[in-house]
């Protein structure tokens, strides 16, 4: 298993979540983390730009996907991000982590998930 890995940490997204519908008619922040592991590791980049993961193409793919469609569950948010990377870039695996401001005695809710490239 490759335990080289890309970040991106609390990348800020504006989407449209909640379980009851009126949750959901106003757009809120969530922030999502993504730990991407490259199939090819990243030792064989030879610091050439072109070799390895545009992360700021990946942030503003993460923030047009989340705020595509309304959704209840940040879990289907996760799965959808994991998705969009493990079907758009060399990956290996991803994990994914998504924050969402809501219990007024936490800091946030989140959900974190890890899916594997089809083989």
């Amino acid at each position: 298993m490759n335990r080289d890995e890309i970040e991106i940490r609390r990348l800020e997204v504006t989407t449209h979540i909640g379980v009851p519908d009126e949750e959901r008619d106003s757009a809120q922040n969530l922030w999502i983390s993504v730990w991407m592991h490259p199939s090819q590791g990243l030792s064989h980049l030879g610091d050439e730009v072109a070799k390895t993961i545009d992360y700021h193409e990946v942030s503003l793919k993460l923030a047009e996907l989340a705020a595509a469609r309304p959704r209840k569950l940040i879990e289907t948010l996760a799965t959808d991000i994991a998705g969009l990377l493990l079907g758009n870039y060399p990956l290996e695996s991803v994990d994914v982590k998504v924050e969402k401001r809501i219990l007024p005695n936490a800091d946030f809710v989140a959900v974190k998930i890890y899916r594997e490239a089809a083989r």
